[in-house]
């Protein structure tokens, strides 16, 4: 069932067109979402729905009746409004103000409070966590806490319909997320339908079912946030280059923007090298790098300035090692948040640094390798369970350009598949089966990137940036394995 339909509306502020023949329909208890940028006609899209605006041109129905049939009343039993910012009343308690909500339904000349009304206000005032400030004045609560009471008010008039105008305005991150929570459960609960405009993409792609899009007035894209918000889409719309990542837990895709100066490329590597503490290998990036990585601290996607290779000795057994690693860390003065941090049982002095400077780009290696707890990944199944003991082959690689997400997992890919190949040339054998080892049963790699320069869409074996990429692993591995063995008086 349609809640609402908007047909061929057009708007004109004198001479100036801000909106065209702008269609679009929204379900019950759908939470529908309106993006552009300013001056796009979002806002006088909301005035026309809420009847603030006269409807010159086009149609709107609400629950199967013209808008222009409804007077002011039948709208308020229909439909509330949340402004992107209300006056505060001085003097309204928060039941007070919730109270108006229920004008819409009372009757006669002199209407009375009744017992539904009573349940009603203090069921919504509970519902946006308010009950312990019901009877505080409005001008006490904080800017989020009185969004939530007007909230309430609106929810009151136990409208089937709600518009939103930026209603995460001025809110702090606990602010947005209870309110837009709120509304997302009173969709599903009450199928209460929800119409938002939006400044946020992010929020607007984790809580809407569908979007629209406008610029300059008139439909740019319309459906699943997922399928229309689309980097080249918004870059139109809102002419800034917006990058498009998915979200770490929800289903739902994420957006952020593109500072001018990330845009440019600046040469890293060549300034780069390994520095040592008494029991570590260090790299100290100028700037962050974006890095995924398997490590002990900073696993998988970050942005991180600082690589620290941990020396520690083969009966190191903690099983809170990610914790010690972490104490480690700030107690020589390196920010958790910003490093990436390894365990090795190899001398850390014995590490390979490698790297090849290309006219699209730059690619280092650094290698630490020991092989004491070598393993065939293949026949892992016939060995007693494996302990997570140390020793292990440490990687971390610097890629001077721009990788894609699926170029940062084809060079993991190309890595691994390069360091088993140097294995095996290396006569490495896992000592429980006897077969070939492909690595070792802690190993850890980190592929980073300065996101600057050319882009590289894929960093498989069939591109430059994967075949430079492979032969630095390989002879970077076979080197480390030398200096192991050598240390260990095998060769």
């Amino acid at each position: 069932m349609m809640m609402l339909d908007v047909r061929a509306v057009s708007h004109r502020y004198g001479q100036k067109q801000v909106l065209d023949g702008v269609t679009f329909s929204v379900k019950k208890g759908e939470l529908f979402g309106i993006l552009g940028p300013n001056g796009s006609g979002k806002t006088t899209l909301l005035k026309l729905i809420s009847k603030e605006l006269p409807l010159a041109s086009g149609e709107i129905v609400m629950s199967g009746r013209l808008l222009s049939e409804l007077s002011a009343k039948q709208w308020a039993q229909l439909a509330a409004v949340l402004p992107q910012a209300v006056e505060t009343a001085y003097g309204y308690t928060v039941k007070e103000t919730v109270a108006l909500g229920r004008y819409a339904h009372q009757h006669g000349l002199f209407p009375t409070w009744t017992a539904e009304d009573e349940t009603v206000v203090q069921e919504v005032i509970a519902a946006v966590g308010l009950a312990d400030k019901i009877d505080e004045p409005l001008e006490r609560l904080s800017g989020g806490e009185r969004q939530r009471a007007y909230l309430a008010r609106a929810l009151a008039q136990e409208p089937q319909l709600l518009l939103l105008d930026e209603p995460t305005n001025h809110m702090d991150i606990s602010g947005q997320v209870r309110l837009l929570d709120q509304l997302a459960q009173s969709a599903r609960a009450r199928g209460l339908t929800v119409v938002a405009v939006f400044h946020d993409m992010s929020i607007a792609s984790l809580y809407c079912d569908r979007v629209l899009v406008l610029k300059e007035g008139k439909t740019a894209a319309l459906g699943a946030p997922a399928d229309v918000m689309t980097p080249r889409l918004l870059n139109d719309v809102f002419a800034a280059p917006v990058v498009r990542q998915a979200h770490p837990v929800a289903a739902k895709p994420m957006f952020s923007f593109v500072p001018q100066q990330q845009r440019k490329k600046a040469p890293l590597i060549g300034g780069l090298h390994p520095s040592f503490l008494d029991d570590a290998v260090v790299l100290v990036a100028h700037k962050p790098l974006r890095v995924l990585s398997s490590a002990l601290v900073g696993s998988g996607f970050q942005w991180v300035t600082h690589f620290v290779n941990r020396h520690v000795g083969l009966d190191y057994d903690n099983p809170y090692a990610d914790e010690d690693m972490r104490r480690y860390l700030e107690q020589h003065g390196f920010s958790v948040a910003q490093t990436i941090g390894m365990m090795t049982a190899v001398d850390v002095h014995d590490v390979v640094w490698r790297w090849e400077d290309k006219e699209a780009f730059s690619v280092a290696v650094m290698v630490t390798a020991g092989v004491g707890n070598a393993v065939d990944a293949a026949r892992a199944w016939q060995h007693q369970p494996l302990a997570a003991k140390p020793g292990t082959i440490n990687m971390v690689i610097i890629i001077d350009g721009t990788l894609t997400e699926a170029a940062f997992v084809q060079a993991v890919m190309t890595a691994t598949e390069a360091k088993a190949k140097a294995l095996a040339d290396h006569r490495v054998y896992d000592p429980e089966t006897g077969t070939v080892a492909t690595g070792t049963s802690t190993d850890s790699l980190a592929v980073a990137a300065t996101q600057t320069g050319r882009t590289f869409a894929y960093a498989g074996t069939a591109t430059e940036l994967g075949r430079e990429l492979g032969r630095l692993v390989y002879e970077a591995t076979i080197e480390a394995l030398d200096r192991y063995e050598r240390r260990r008086g095998r060769r």
